[in-house]
């Protein structure tokens, strides 16, 4: 009975290390730099492990927008979208004297 408690304590050791090897390679491989990709704000792909950026349609057809207020819709999403990636500045707190 010894015999077998003994062997099984070593199973459960080599499973053990093995699976945390396992979960170590992958945050190593895959999460660490997806996270440091989209924190840049690009875009992450996992199944080939690319970080890759973003690039307008307009960029890739040559197309122009001519409409104004087309224009003025994709400038005022553009600045929703800097307002969002930009860290938000906390304003310092002043103390009141009594």
């Amino acid at each position: 009975m010894n015999r077998t408690i003994d062997r099984l304590k070593l199973i459960f050791l080599g499973l053990f290390v093995v699976l945390s090897a396992g979960t170590f390679v992958y945050h190593i491989g895959w999460v660490w730099p997806g996270q440091k990709c989209e924190e840049a704000g690009d875009w992450w792909d996992w199944r080939s492990r690319t970080c890759a950026s973003p690039i307008l349609i307009s960029d890739i057809t040559g197309r122009v927008i001519k409409d104004d207020k087309t224009r003025a819709a994709a400038k005022a999403d553009a600045a929703k979208v800097r307002a969002e990636k930009a860290p938000e500045a906390v304003a310092p707190k002043v103390e009141s004297k009594p």
